[in-house]
């Protein structure tokens, strides 16, 4: 169930944020700013001489999805976090066998002596 919150969640979230970055980018800028920049006049805009309050509003309710989707895509990746890590820790504690002969601890062999290294020859002038 929290991984299908979780793709659900990852899903709209997306959506959400393509349409906030497509509401931004028809906003009328505000003074000169980067649009000025590069030659472009603010005095036309598509939707009419009003549409900075109806857009402004809608970029504050859209951000105001965007928060809470990016809060609770974080606590559904958490719990699915705890879930996998729960499911991990139980498989392994399962797959340890208990104590048996095969289980002893092994003594280490014992450390042979080596030779010493071989001395380099020496000349004499």
């Amino acid at each position: 169930m929290v991984s299908f919150l979780f793709y659900l969640t990852i899903t709209l979230f997306i959506i959400v944020c393509l349409f906030m970055i497509l509401l931004i980018l028809i906003q009328k800028g505000r003074g000169g700013g980067l649009a000025s920049a590069f030659g472009g006049a603010g005095g036309n805009t598509a939707f009419g001489s009003k549409t900075g309050d109806v857009l402004t509003w809608a970029t504050s309710v859209v951000f105001g999805v965007f928060l809470v989707l990016a809060v609770a895509l974080n606590l559904f990746a958490n719990a699915r976090h705890d879930a996998d890590t729960a499911t991990a820790k139980a498989t392994t504690q399962q797959s340890v066998p208990g104590p048996g002969p095969l289980n002893d601890p092994v003594t280490p062999d014992p450390v042979l002596p080596t030779s010493p290294p071989p001395k380099a020859p020496t000349t004499n002038p």
